[in-house]
């Protein structure tokens, strides 16, 4: 069976989500980004004791198919752009679709729907922070985070970059105050 967690975007989230499993008495598969494969069928009531636990760590489970559905995209772009070295160089469109096995317009549709923004718009903001993070590591220059972002060209990143952040890549790598968003805040 299985359980679709929202907010579930770290590996610190999928410690959580094993240890309250674990506490429960739940045995689990697999505990992935924002699903978790368990080998029973749980009660009512144990599933709603489940979901107070993960409440009280910030984690929703889920019922509702569509946020199930809307969930599995943020989780497929936060792990593209977050959590892989260098973004795919297929089409971001063919590569959820894929991931997912549905029709990427559907999908898109009932995410631009539901979130009030597109997947598109969704992925620069998480390809901006990513940036963020990256500028502030010093490990590499615009020119590689470009690249490792999938960019056509550094102008291309700066660009996006001032139009998300109201300032230029140089100009944010000097502020004191380095504004990062944790990645479950990102796009929503």
């Amino acid at each position: 069976m299985k359980l679709y967690i929202k907010y579930m975007v770290s590996t610190r989230c999928k410690m959580v989500v094993k240890d309250e499993l674990k506490k429960m008495g739940i045995h689990f598969v697999m505990v992935d980004l924002g699903e978790v494969e368990i080998m029973e069928n749980i009660s009512d009531v144990k599933r709603a004791q489940l979901k107070a636990a993960l409440l009280t760590s910030g984690l929703e489970l889920m019922d509702d198919k569509r946020a199930v559905l809307i969930e599995k995209i943020k989780n497929v772009i936060i792990e593209m752009v977050h959590y892989t070295d260098e973004l795919p160089k297929v089409n971001y469109s063919d590569y959820i679709s894929e991931k997912l096995n549905h029709d990427y317009t559907y999908l898109s549709n009932i995410f631009s729907e539901v979130k009030g923004i597109t997947i598109q718009q969704f992925i620069i903001v998480h390809k901006i922070e990513r940036a963020k993070e990256l500028l502030l590591y010093d490990e590499m220059n615009l020119t590689e985070i470009s690249y490792v972002l999938n960019y056509s060209s550094v102008a291309h990143l700066s660009n996006q970059f001032k139009k998300v952040t109201g300032l230029s890549p140089s100009h944010f790598k000097q502020l004191k105050d380095k504004r990062r968003c944790p990645i479950e805040e990102i796009g929503n």
